[in-house]
């Protein structure tokens, strides 16, 4: 699959500054040496914990904030070197859907005016012109040309979220992020939103970097899917291999969470001791040797790297340096016992 994106080393630091001269005292670690690549009309996930790092990623790969050091390659060009004339044409191939379609959209504005903005920033056309671009923009999401007079406290959220996906489609980018796009929504909407998005990615050859803290939705719309914790990725492979079998101890903290639809399976919880470490005071070597139940002497001293254990499932994990398959087999699922109380109902 050709890649269309390649991000390597990305690094972001935030500056802590205190006193009347606005010394640093202090820096966050957002995100430290994140590494991957997203092929074309491929869906790469990211799932983590809140504050792990997952939107700053995001908002770094599209330079919305100036990542401190890194590469991120779009179609063969580093644009975190690109000059600005050079980066804003770019910018039309890679858009963004923002987590909140209540305040990603101003009120003041008709969704003619909302969608009609990216047209006027990048393409020289005819008010007719632009006029006919929205409405094919609207219709493609599933609302009326005759929405574009409204305004947006006139749409339900689901109505809003498929507003912002038209703004962000009206380009035809080749690159889509979104970030955390449907987690403000009902279950019922989220659906629908997550299927257009589905299905304008086949029609439209589309490639997205889905940003969410829900694993269900990951495995709903991802391709591959990258595990993040305290600003770096963990584990990172295909949805099913991932699925089926985690490698690293995060990941199985991460899924056992996850209920099981069937009442007659039950599933034995890992509970993650103490709380998730500052990102301005990582602990030194593994990031989650505090909270693991696999720690080593060797997980509190030397920080692991991302290395490739099986068919392109990486793991950023100090129980695979010798090289040979480990069997993790967290029991995950586990049989009922006599004494575990059977769900009442009959067959569910």
């Amino acid at each position: 699959m050709p890649e269309l994106l390649t991000v390597q080393n990305l690094v972001k630091h935030f500056p802590v500054r205190r006193g009347f001269l606005g010394r640093r005292t202090a820096v966050v670690h957002a995100v430290d040496d994140v590494s991957f690549s997203l092929g074309e009309n491929e869906t790469l996930g990211l799932v983590g914990e809140s504050g792990c790092g997952k939107t700053t990623t995001g908002f770094s790969i599209l330079r919305l904030i100036e990542p401190t050091s890194g590469e991120v390659c779009f179609r063969g060009e580093n644009i975190l070197s690109l000059p600005p004339e050079r980066l804003r044409h770019l910018r039309r191939h890679m858009q963004i859907v923002f987590q909140d379609p209540f305040g990603s959209l101003n009120p003041r504005l008709t969704v003619e005016r909302v969608i009609e903005e990216p047209l006027l920033n990048h393409e020289d056309l005819s008010g007719a012109e632009r006029r006919i671009r929205v409405q094919e923009a609207l219709v493609m999401v599933g609302l009326l040309p005759e929405h574009m007079t409204r305004f947006p406290h006139e749409f339900s959220g689901g109505q809003r979220q498929r507003i912002c996906v038209a703004r962000a489609l009206v380009l035809r980018p080749r690159l889509v992020i979104g970030d955390e796009p449907v987690s403000a929504l009902d279950v019922s909407v989220r659906a629908q939103v997550l299927n257009l998005m589905i299905r304008l990615q086949r029609q439209l050859n589309l490639s997205y970097l889905f940003i969410s803290h829900d694993l269900a939705v990951i495995r709903y719309v991802s391709h591959r899917v990258g595990v993040m914790y305290l600003g770096q990725i963990v584990e990172l492979a295909a949805t099913k291999a991932l699925y089926a079998r985690p490698l690293h101890p995060y990941t199985w903290a991460l899924l056992s969470a996850v209920p099981v639809p069937d009442p007659r399976r039950a599933r034995q919880r890992i509970i993650l001791e103490g709380d998730v470490p500052s990102p301005m005071n990582p602990p030194a070597g593994c990031r989650f040797h505090p909270r693991c139940t696999e720690v080593k002497s060797i997980c509190r001293e030397q920080a692991p790297i991302m290395r490739v254990v099986e068919d392109n499932h990486a793991v950023r994990c100090h129980l695979y340096e010798d090289g040979e398959p480990w069997n993790p087999a967290p029991p995950l699922h586990r049989k009922p016992e006599a004494g575990d109380k059977q769900p009442k109902g009959g067959n569910a």
